[in-house]
């Protein structure tokens, strides 16, 4: 059994992190957010110490190291403009993190914490949870056995809804999530250029709060990607059916369609970092500078 800290245990994606310690057999210790309300604490670990001050969070995770039971693992779900700070947190408390995506905004933000890990000795994970999915995962492997010399010709369309709130929330404020593409599309960026291989050019034909769009040349691919929070983006035929969120992509004249699917990836993730396994900073790095690129790219307009 592994010992966990969490921080920003009050977001939305922390439940899926609260569940995925439980159901791995680990146990949660402490956890941290600014937000107070945490009843959902109560369905998985109501023994675990909770603190609203990060200076006190901070101190009982330190009068932990003395103990029998030191922190093994913190868990990050902050806002993205925190994580490598929570991340230089955890490796200077002596423990692993494991951190939701994007594990950080910045190129330099890559390589500071790549130094502490060598440094620390611990371990710097990223959730890339759709590398688990059993569609995309498969579709990796039959890729991988292909002809190297294939060149595919993708579309990828993500939509996913948001209300009001979001651009009243950091998630709306650049600086702080570092917009559409690194808030909602690194995943899938992580997801292309895992498939498909290294990034050999970049093309941004839209770039506003809400959505983006372009074209990405691939080591294997072609790929014209949009992106979306607008809900009447969501196609017609899904929205009678009630869904707020479309996933697919089409590779040739093939359609993979994976808005379901995704209840148990976090579990996934967490099972495969304590087997030995998870993605870690370098396999973080490439989609980082990808969405860094394209938000600091002059969009060419639509074509």
């Amino acid at each position: 059994m592994k010992n966990f800290a969490l921080i920003g245990a009050a977001g939305f994606v922390a439940e899926r992190h609260l569940k995925a310690i439980k159901e791995t057999g680990n146990k949660l210790l402490v956890a941290s957010d600014k937000f107070d309300v945490m009843g959902k604490m109560d369905s998985y670990f109501p023994e675990a110490e909770f603190f609203v001050d990060f200076e006190s969070f901070d101190s009982y995770v330190c009068s932990l190291k003395s103990t029998s039971t030191p922190i093994d693992f913190c868990s990050i779900c902050s806002p993205n403009h925190l994580h490598r700070s929570h991340i230089e947190f955890a490796l200077n408390h002596n423990a692993s993190a494991i951190c939701e995506k994007p594990l950080v905004l910045y190129p330099e933000d890559i390589d500071a914490i790549e130094k502490l890990e060598s440094k620390s000795g611990k371990k710097v994970y990223n959730v890339l949870q759709l590398r688990h999915h059993k569609i995309i995962s498969d579709l990796h492997e039959k890729i991988k056995n292909e002809p190297k010399d294939k060149i595919y010709d993708i579309d990828l369309t993500y939509v996913t809804s948001r209300g009001k709130w979001y651009y009243k929330s950091w998630k709306g404020d650049v600086s702080k999530s570092g917009g559409v593409t690194a808030n909602i599309g690194i995943h899938f960026f992580d997801m292309l250029i895992w498939i498909f291989g290294e990034v050999r050019n970049s093309t941004v034909n839209m770039y506003e709060a809400d959505k983006a769009s372009g074209f990405l040349e691939l080591e294997r691919a072609r790929v014209r990607w949009f992106l979306s929070l607008d809900y009447n983006d969501v196609p017609e035929d899904a929205r009678a059916k009630g869904m707020r969120t479309f996933r697919m992509i089409t590779i040739g004249n093939e359609e993979f369609e994976f808005s379901e699917g995704f209840t148990n990836l976090h579990t996934a993730t967490y099972d495969n970092i304590l087997r030995g396994g998870g993605f870690g900073i370098q396999d973080a790095r490439p989609c980082i500078l990808l969405t860094h690129q394209i938000r600091n790219t002059k969009p060419v307009g639509l074509i």
